[in-house]
Parts: C-alpha cells; structure tokens; sequence
C-alpha cells in the first residue's frame, strides 16, 4: 500500500508532466509559426537557418513559463538558466544534423521539424525535472 507522500509526488509527477505539455505545445506554436515566417516569409531556403531562430524563440518562451509554472522556480536564475543553455549547446547542433540528415533523405521539412520538436520535448522534460530542478520541484 502506498503512503501519502508517494502518491503525492505521483501527483505532483503527472501534474508537471501535464503542465509541461501544455506549454510545450503553446512554445511548439511559437517555433512552427516563426519557423513558417522565416521560410515562406524572409525565404531561408536551409531548413536549419528557419529552425534555428524559431528554436531559439521557443526555448525562451518554454523556459520562462515553466519555470514559473511547472518546476516551481527557485532561487537560482542564472543556474538554471545556464543549466538549460547547456541542455541546448547539445541538443541545437545534434538536433541540426538531425533535421539535415533528414532532410537529405527526402523527408519534408514540415514532418523533419516535428520528429525533431518531439525529441526535444521528452528530453527536455526529463532533463530540467531530473537535472534543473531534482529536488525542487513541486508542482
């Protein structure tokens, strides 16, 4: 039987996995709408010269709304901060030749940035709960 406190942080759990889903979609809005202007719009050809910028966007809009809302935010602004820009100082360039590597395959640039958005949605969640946050956050 479980005690309280494990349910709690079940709850807790399921509640930030939530939240964080609902502001990755409002921050997946903001990169597929830019990442549109910037190619259809401006005419950046590369696909990655689209997804960067729009990329860039979306962090910023995802980080400072969960920070607020999902994780709790703590004391400690630049870490995190500076814990997030690790995060994407490997996923940008992986992620780049991913959506290169894919896009020379054939696969539309459309389907290219959602395979790549949804990786970074589960690997973003998982790193800023157990590394940005463990410990502190509480939904």
């Amino acid at each position: 039987m479980k005690n309280a406190s494990e349910t709690t942080n079940k709850d807790n759990s399921v509640l930030q996995a939530v939240k964080f889903t609902l502001f990755s979609l409002s921050a997946g809005v903001i990169q597929l709408g830019s990442n549109a202007i910037f190619t259809h719009v401006f005419g950046w050809e590369s696909w990655w010269t689209s997804y960067l910028p729009a990329l860039i966007l979306s962090v910023l809009w995802n980080f400072t709304f969960n920070r607020k809302y999902t994780f709790k935010p703590t004391n400690h602004v630049a870490r995190d901060m500076a814990l997030v820009a690790l995060y994407y100082a490997v996923f940008t360039p992986v992620s780049i030749w991913l959506g290169n590597w894919l896009e020379v395959l054939g696969i539309p640039d459309l389907l290219v940035t959602v395979i790549v958005m949804l990786l970074n949605f589960v690997t973003e969640f998982l790193f800023q709960k157990f590394v940005v946050y463990r410990g502190e956050a509480d939904a």
